[in-house]
């Protein structure tokens, strides 16, 4: 049985919100669900996400996988006292997709006090497109000024 470990009760339109006018808005990822534990959101797979041989770009999945796991992050914690970022991320593609759309979602290994690990599994038709790992440092914030949770 998952529990809920989001702050508050977070919804995919404050995902979408929050992104607006990012490169997760240009890429058109849009959060579709928000679980007890997970984030989801899809991207198409088109001309913004393709690269030239007309297969969906590497980086794109994992901008997609980087974007739903740092949010992720950032609804665990005591914002605006603390914030995450992310330190460092990995991704294998292990399928290609050439048209439609794809599906991340974002999944904690670890959330600690001062790190966290994620994992997002990209799909398509449920078939395991990417997977991605990414460590976020959780920073207590110092000055006045932090960035938008």
């Amino acid at each position: 049985m998952t529990h809920k470990i989001w702050k508050k009760d977070y919804t995919p339109a404050d995902f979408n919100d929050r992104c607006r006018g990012t490169a997760v808005t240009h890429m058109g990822i849009v959060c579709t669900r928000v679980g007890p534990d997970f984030i989801e959101a899809t991207m198409p797979v088109d001309e913004r996400t393709r690269q030239p041989l007309g297969l969906l770009h590497g980086g794109s999945s994992v901008l997609l996988a980087e974007s739903i796991m740092s949010t992720a992050g950032n609804w665990t914690v005591d914002f605006p006292n603390e914030y995450c970022v992310g330190q460092e991320i990995n991704a294998n593609h292990v399928r290609s997709a050439r048209e439609g759309f794809v599906v991340g979602t974002a999944r904690p290994v670890h959330v600690g006090r001062s790190s966290q690990v994620w994992e997002t599994r990209v799909e398509q038709d449920g078939k395991l497109v990417c997977v991605s790992r990414m460590t976020l440092a959780v920073i207590r914030r110092t000055t006045e000024k932090a960035p938008h949770a």
